[in-house]
């Protein structure tokens, strides 16, 4: 059996070539910036980005099975903005009881669209067009010309502060990011609904001709889109310290672009937790980095964009690769 060389083995895996660009990206900025490696930073990255991060698993599932949700943030705009108003007005106290709330209303506003798209048989862009506009304004009307600052969520924005579930070492909101990381890792990868989702983005008729409730497994992935923007309308709410009715807006495109950069297929079937870890840790660098190496303000998102673009096509070459070993072992 012939052995590959150490470029074949990074070159045939969309994760190795993340790595590389990763750690190509961080040597370029430390230079630059040389605090940017310090542990401390790198906290504070996973911390400022764990919204775009957790949000990422969601935007995979959904992907997986051929989807889209671009009405995340309004969710999670909503979600934030309904407790923030809660504590605010002293109709909760309890920091668990917000998250659990705030969750819950993810979950329903993502059932509500998974119903839509699987039962009412509705374009996913469309639907979720349509429902970023409700839930948006849905925000609004919550927020009655108001915000929640710091001052009115009293110990909620403590939250973000404390090291408390992560033994005093590592933030709450990393510990929240790295448990959910590892539950979906768990169940995308050895669970039957796992599976199952997989199976519906590569071949949905075929998916439903061997017994998968096709219509199911697309509303649960939109559920847990939904859940996953609640609990992170929740955690933007504590590490900002603020709830607005504009939480977030256009950050859906980041969750997106996170997917995207880590290999995930926007057909369906295709993508891994790791790979989209990978894609929200590169935008996450990308973002603090910036900034950092004396780009303005007004070019960052043009220099964004290129560096995206640039990854993208990194990841599409390595793809083709990765079909082209493949059609040469089967050839064999």
């Amino acid at each position: 059996m012939e052995k590959k060389s150490l470029w074949k083995k990074i070159t045939g895996s969309r994760e190795a070539s993340l790595v590389i660009v990763l750690i190509v990206l961080c040597a370029l900025i430390s230079v630059k910036s040389p605090a940017f490696l310090s542990m401390q930073n790198i906290l504070e990255i996973l911390k400022n980005n764990a919204v775009i991060m957790i949000m990422s698993l969601g935007m995979l599932c959904v992907l997986l099975v051929g989807g889209i949700d671009i009405s995340i943030t309004s969710t999670l705009a909503l979600a934030g903005m309904s407790i923030g108003m809660m504590y605010k007005y002293s109709v909760i106290e309890s920091t668990l009881l917000g998250f659990v709330i705030a969750a819950a209303m993810g979950a329903v506003c993502g059932l509500v669209i998974g119903l839509v798209i699987s039962w009412g048989r509705v374009l996913p862009i469309i639907a979720t067009m349509g429902f970023m506009y409700i839930y948006r304004g849905l925000a609004y009307l919550v927020a009655q010309d108001q915000w929640a600052g710091a001052d009115a969520l009293g110990t909620f924005k403590d939250f973000a502060l404390s090291n408390s579930l992560g033994l005093g070492l590592i933030n709450n909101v990393i510990v929240i990011t790295i448990l959910c990381y590892v539950i979906f890792y768990i169940v995308l990868k050895w669970t039957k609904f796992g599976r199952n989702i997989y199976a519906v983005g590569s071949n949905e008729e075929a998916a439903r001709i061997s017994g998968i409730n096709v219509t199911a497994v697309k509303t649960a992935v939109y559920t847990i889109m939904g859940l996953l923007a609640g609990i992170s309308g929740a955690l933007a709410t504590s590490v900002y310290a603020s709830a607005q009715p504009n939480m977030q807006t256009s950050k859906e495109m980041d969750v997106i672009a996170a997917c995207v950069i880590g290999g995930v297929s926007m057909n369906g079937g295709r993508g891994s937790v790791l790979g989209a870890l990978l894609g929200a840790l590169v935008l996450s660098v990308i973002a603090k980095a910036l900034p950092l190496v004396g780009i303005d303000a007004i070019a960052q998102n043009t220099v964004k964009g290129v560096i995206i673009v640039a990854v993208i096509i990194l990841n599409v070459l390595t793809q083709r690769m990765m079909d082209k070993t493949n059609l040469e072992k089967r050839e064999m």
